[in-house]
């Protein structure tokens, strides 16, 4: 009884002055593989496989802070025997970020957090991979009414040192710098995205080091009134690849979606993702787009044939796309997409194919899920031209996952 008291005591003496929860995650997903990223070769075996994610996020709020420490484990199944006496996997640091109000309007942000904008065509969490994305980075935070602004700092190394700056960790970029600004009005929303981002270049002859700078600068615009949603994505890329070349690459996005009923939404759109002609970087000149820090599995199909580690300094992307949402239930959803692929830049063979996707969601409780969906790629002869394999083997996806969700402590 005392130790109830006790309990309860605590839990209002938190909740008077802070907001503190505990939520957790378990996301275990199956997989098979039979032409997934790349066409599938008569020779290669499919793949199947089990992986999951589990979580622990911890919270807290109050009128001055907020406070992050989300905790993920992940794996795949039988990838440590039964008996392990040690985890080959570890446990790792999603998230640990600190926010403090510096003014009304002003906040800073510190730490290893996710950075997610729009549509998260060129800044997201990258939320289905199991481990996601996510920046060690200082953001200066203004919001005021319907307007916000984001500035954004990082800068990477791969340990302490007493000299020198070279950074050997891979894919990972040296240096960034960002700007986001953001308006809501009635019916329409923009953003202004400048981004200047740093890859490390070491000479192999004299070992020194020098970062080469990108710069992508766009727009993210969203029209929705009554049943139609528009939006469109426009960003130009200048400067230095990572090897030096001169960059010049442009996205160019349009969605139309429409809700026919309250169950019911029909959507088409097209992308365009500049390349180089037959995949060759001319004169030094790169024209291939990089969409860098985008969740990429939401766009151009979920087979991931495009720009999820791949694709890139290719021939760039043209896809149009049309899909269908139905809500069949207040527990359940069916998605349909399909894909036609082909090449943006010259390429003896420009049609790659078509995809089709088919999702699927059921809410068996608030925190319990369950998602599942299928992929077919009818790859053309251009595919050929860019992936390992063959265009007329059968290349699908299948997967089955489980969310789970408990909140397990809240003063809220």
């Amino acid at each position: 009884m005392k130790l109830n008291l006790g309990l309860g005591a605590l839990v209002l003496s938190v909740s008077a002055f802070a907001q503190l929860s505990v939520e957790a995650e378990l996301r275990p997903r199956f997989e098979y593989r039979h032409g997934f990223k790349t066409l599938f070769d008569k020779s290669d075996d499919e793949a199947a496989f089990v992986s999951q994610r589990t979580r622990l996020n911890t919270n807290y709020k109050n009128e001055n802070m907020e406070f992050r420490l989300s905790l993920q484990d992940v794996r795949v199944w039988g990838d440590v025997p039964q008996l392990n006496a040690t985890d080959k996997n570890k446990l790792a640091v999603h998230e640990a970020w600190g926010k403090f109000n510096v003014t009304e309007e002003i906040a800073l942000k510190l730490g290893r957090q996710e950075i997610v904008y729009d549509d998260s065509r060129f800044f997201g969490n990258v939320d289905w991979a199991q481990q996601a994305r996510s920046h060690d980075a200082a953001l200066a935070q203004f919001k005021k009414n319907n307007f916000r602004a984001d500035v954004g700092f990082a800068y990477n190394q791969d340990g302490e040192k007493l000299t020198g700056n070279i950074y050997t960790v891979d894919r990972n970029y040296k240096s960034m710098q960002y700007a986001w600004l953001h308006h809501d009005w009635v019916d329409f929303s923009g953003s202004l995205l400048f981004v200047n981002n740093g890859w490390q270049l070491v000479n192999a002859n004299s070992g020194k080091s020098e970062t080469q700078y990108t710069q992508t600068i766009g727009t993210h615009l969203n029209y929705k009134a009554n049943a139609l949603n528009l939006i469109g994505n426009a960003y130009y890329q200048m400067g230095k690849d990572i090897d030096a070349n001169d960059v010049s690459a442009y996205l160019l996005g349009l969605e139309a979606n429409y809700n026919v009923t309250t169950k019911f939404n029909l959507g088409i759109g097209a992308e365009l993702q500049s390349g180089n002609d037959n995949k060759v970087i001319a004169n030094d000149k790169n024209k291939a787009f990089n969409p860098l820090f985008g969740t990429n599995h939401k766009f151009n199909g979920l087979m991931d044939y495009f720009y999820v580690g791949n694709h890139l300094n290719s021939v760039g992307l043209l896809d149009l796309h049309a899909k269908a949402n139905i809500k069949t239930s207040e527990k359940t959803n069916v998605g349909l997409a399909l894909h036609n692929f082909s090449s943006a830049a010259d390429l003896d063979k420009k049609r790659f194919g078509n995809e089709l996707d088919i999702t699927f969601g059921y809410k068996i409780y608030d925190n319990v899920t369950l998602n599942a969906g299928y992929s077919h790629m009818f790859a053309s002869d251009g595919m050929e031209l860019i992936k390992n394999g063959k265009a007329n083997e059968t290349n699908n996806w299948a997967w089955l996952m489980f969310t789970f969700k408990p909140t397990l402590f809240s003063t809220k």
